[in-house]
């Protein structure tokens, strides 16, 4: 009987580790648009004109209310998306935004500012800050793939899916439940259409435990 509950216990976790795509239909709207649509695994919405996320620094003003499309992890995660907008104004971004509540968010993705296209991550933590990776050109559409390790997000870039730029790791409190999803703002304009694909979540077994255990072997 072992050797047939250890094939099966195989069978189950390669399963298991494929199964990666998060269910877009069972996601909860923070905001949520006028206009959307879930369908053949993406995620397409027109965005809120005049909304963003932002706290306080630089601007002197707070924000709060752009899309936000959100499901709930806890502990270590990879989540990725592709991402394609039809960007028209200035400040026109979409992404992926991991966030503990309105003081403490990430968000990070394209962003059209003057004519030209970054990847862009906003850190707050109380307060904004903002960095930009300018891009040579403009992409059809791009990945965008966060890593939640510890009390860190690493960010990273694709064109392909296959060979990934890290931009930024910046801090975020772990061992906090956070709200991961799909993210839009329209800070000047008068909305776009924003699609997301292929958006998945991988859990990541926690990396103090996988230490503990190499240790007490």
């Amino acid at each position: 009987m072992k050797p047939l509950f250890f094939l099966f216990s195989i069978a189950v976790s390669l399963h298991l580790n494929t199964v990666k795509a998060q269910t877009l239909e069972k996601m909860q709207w923070y905001n949520e648009p006028e206009k959307w649509e879930v369908k053949n695994n993406a995620l397409t919405m027109t965005v809120t004109p005049k909304s963003d996320y932002w706290r306080i620094s630089h601007y002197g003003f707070t924000v709060d209310d752009a899309p936000f499309y959100y499901t709930t992890y806890g502990g270590e995660f990879e989540a990725k998306v592709k991402l394609t907008g039809a960007y028209k104004a200035r400040f026109d971004q979409m992404g992926l935004m991991i966030r503990t509540d309105h003081k403490n968010y990430i968000k990070t993705g394209v962003e059209f500012v003057d004519g030209k296209f970054n990847v862009s991550t906003v850190v707050t933590h109380e307060k904004s800050d903002w960095s930009v990776t300018t891009l040579d050109k403009a992409p059809p559409f791009i990945w965008i793939k966060v890593v939640r390790r510890l009390d860190a997000i690493e960010i990273f870039y694709s064109l392909d899916d296959k060979n990934y730029i890290m931009t930024r790791n910046a801090p975020l409190q772990d061992n906090t439940p956070v709200m991961v999803g799909l993210m839009a703002a329209c800070p000047d304009g008068d909305g776009f259409v924003a699609k997301f694909e292929n958006f998945t979540v991988k859990h990541l077994p926690d990396q103090r435990r996988l230490e503990w255990l190499k240790a007490h072997q």
